[in-house]
């Protein structure tokens, strides 16, 4: 039954799902409309909100690029690219494929989700071409459905963008509902046993997907000639391999020494404030860190963020388009009206849930968990205070619901496509099942949470 749905869905989507960046102007148009339409907010004004807020999020666009460019050039470092591609040559049968494809994308996620995105990537990749060459008949377009399967945990790792945000000291919530400990959001009991239930089942859910071996697309063959091992190693020195800049160029000496003042500062970071005092600009220090303590001299450090200049390009050009939806959204209350039609109807007990519903919807038009939360944030906390709910237990629900409902949105599998080679629309029907299954694990979680 369900490789029957999961075909419907990917026959429906090939033909009608355009390129991210349409999705993106077509989301732009559609909010315009229904914030005249519904908002009864003026066309001058609709217009002027967008351009106001178009570059708002530029700080946190620049975080977050950073995190999926260090994560980029950590998954290309030649330790662990070896690894992967290890991991990828011993796999032996196509089940074994999509299993393996999909944990290791949920492990690295769990780490970061930039390095999960980039490492499924990988992942896919390498054990498609592994499988083309051993003659293992897999569907690759399902192979790189399960690496992006893998990243429907990515605000409850260590990367976890809400619950980091309110763990800081002066985020801009922390008058109204104050600091909320990691350890009480993502590191919570209930969201763990999460964690826990989606990694032992949605590996296997998506491997039974599968089609018939006679429909199976294999790896391409444009792909096959161009191996990964042959990625990532671009030299962009220009100087003759014998002289004083060349050689400090590959000197591994200046890697270390960023790499000691970084650990110098970390350590007494973390002493001051704990273990999982972390924050965006501290995981991105630290995939920095290790980025350059894998590389094996600054000019292999430059090359490999070099390459990841085509893996956040789509994300600089459409981040803007949606800081000006999400203005939209918010000067002519709109966000406000779509929050309210949950909030309004729900109680203590079922206000996670609500956020929950609504923040899955609001993602579709905000695909950003901070730039979400900004807007969603302040709406959710006010109703959690007046109506005495569970705050940590409402602002992981928030977030719970924007990355489930990131299995759909063609904005953050870019990374992920750009690696493995393939157009949005050969993947989305599978992950409408990933979406149906992992909904209701995670709806299930919030009732624990709520009722136990």
């Amino acid at each position: 039954m369900l490789r029957a749905l999961s075909n419907f869905f990917v026959t429906f989507l090939n033909r009608w799902m355009p390129d991210s960046f349409v999705v993106a102007i077509i989301l732009s148009l559609f909010t315009f409309v229904m914030a005249i339409t519904v908002a009864d907010f003026p066309v001058a004004a609709a217009t002027q909100a967008w351009g106001d807020s178009i570059w708002d999020l530029l700080r946190f666009t620049n975080q977050i690029v950073l995190t999926l460019l260090l994560g980029h050039v950590l998954a290309h470092t030649p330790p662990v690219r070896n690894l992967l591609m290890a991991m990828a040559g011993r796999v032996a049968s196509p089940y074994a494929a999509y299993v393996a494809t999909t944990m290791v994308a949920f492990i690295c996620t769990y780490i970061s989700w930039g390095l999960g995105l980039v490492a499924g990537g990988i992942m896919a990749r390498a054990v498609g071409e592994s499988c083309r060459r051993n003659n293992i008949v897999i569907h690759y377009p399902l192979l790189v459905a399960c690496a992006y399967a893998g990243f429907v945990i990515f605000h409850q790792g260590l990367t976890a963008s809400v619950p980091l945000t309110i763990a800081e000291s002066n985020h801009f919530l922390v008058d109204k509902i104050g600091t909320i400990p990691f350890t009480e959001t993502a590191m919570s009991v209930w969201s763990l046993g999460i964690v826990l239930v989606t990694f032992v089942t949605l590996p296997f859910v998506m491997a039974s997907l599968a089609p018939e071996p006679d429909a199976c697309e294999q790896l391409p063959e444009r792909l096959l000639n161009t191996p990964m091992e042959q990625e990532g190693e671009t030299d962009p020195s220009l100087h003759d391999p014998d002289t004083p800049a060349a050689r400090l160029e590959r000197w591994r000496g200046l890697n270390f020494i960023l790499v000691a003042a970084a650990l110098y500062w970390l350590f007494n970071h973390f002493s001051a404030n704990g273990a999982l005092a972390l924050e965006l600009n501290v995981v991105n220090l630290i995939f920095l860190t290790a980025g350059l303590a894998l590389s094996q001299s600054p000019i292999q450090f430059v090359g490999l963020v070099a390459n990841a200049a085509r893996i956040v390009g789509p994300f600089l050009i459409q981040y803007p388009l949606y800081a000006g939806i999400a203005g939209i959204m918010a000067l002519s209350g709109l966000a406000l009206l779509l929050v309210n039609v949950f909030v309004d109807l729900s109680s203590a007990q079922t206000l996670p849930f609500a956020a929950f519903f609504s923040a899955g919807l609001l993602n579709l038009f905000i695909p950003s968990g901070g730039g979400q939360w900004a807007v969603q944030g302040p709406i959710m906390m006010d109703a959690a205070v007046q109506l005495d709910a569970d705050l940590a237990l409402t602002a992981m629900a928030v977030a719970l619901g924007d990355q489930w409902t990131n299995l759909i949105q063609p904005l953050v599998v870019i990374p992920i496509l750009a690696i493995a080679g393939l157009h949005v629309r050969q993947i989305m029907g599978y992950m409408v099942i990933a979406l149906a299954f992992t909904g209701l694990i995670f709806v299930s979680g919030i009732a624990v949470a709520v009722y136990l």
